[in-house]
């Protein structure tokens, strides 16, 4: 199993175009991210908007809608918080942060926690699974000491 700075250079080149892939996604355009994901029936998303989708079509098919809602995004880039690497399988978890303007209204500050899962298919490394929401408040940084 690797970790962070271990992963392999191919993962890490995956990862760039995840990047830009998400880059694009907050501008409306969910093309290029919907194109990194397995052509499988596996595949899942668990969306911060509520979404819950199992197998290609219906994960980038949604995909769709949220991109249909954003536009004139950016993006922070961020290294994730914990990167694994283990075979052919990898997964990825961290934060992302930007700015976006959903349906039209005003641009606006988003931070979403996400889980990514991938797997190498064919030789190739491919997005297999999603997870993300908006971050409650910490319980425990409101509590009265």
């Amino acid at each position: 199993m690797t970790t962070t700075t271990e992963a392999p250079a191919d993962f890490r080149a995956f990862l760039d175009r995840v990047d830009d892939a998400l880059d694009a996604m907050f501008t409306g355009d969910p093309q290029p991210y919907a194109d990194l994901w397995a052509q499988r029936d596996d595949v899942t998303l668990c969306g911060a908007w509520g979404t819950v989708e199992k197998g290609h079509a219906d994960v980038t098919r949604t995909f769709a809608w949220v991109g249909s809602r954003f536009s004139d995004g950016t993006r922070e880039r961020e290294e994730p918080d914990v990167i694994v690497v283990d075979g052919d399988l990898a997964w990825t978890v961290g934060f992302e942060r930007g700015h976006v303007r959903v349906d039209g209204g005003p641009l606006a500050p988003m931070v979403i926690r996400v889980t990514h899962g991938f797997r190498r298919v064919d030789g190739d490394w491919r997005l297999t699974h999603r997870h993300a929401d908006f971050p409650p408040p910490d319980p425990r940084k409101t509590q009265d000491s």
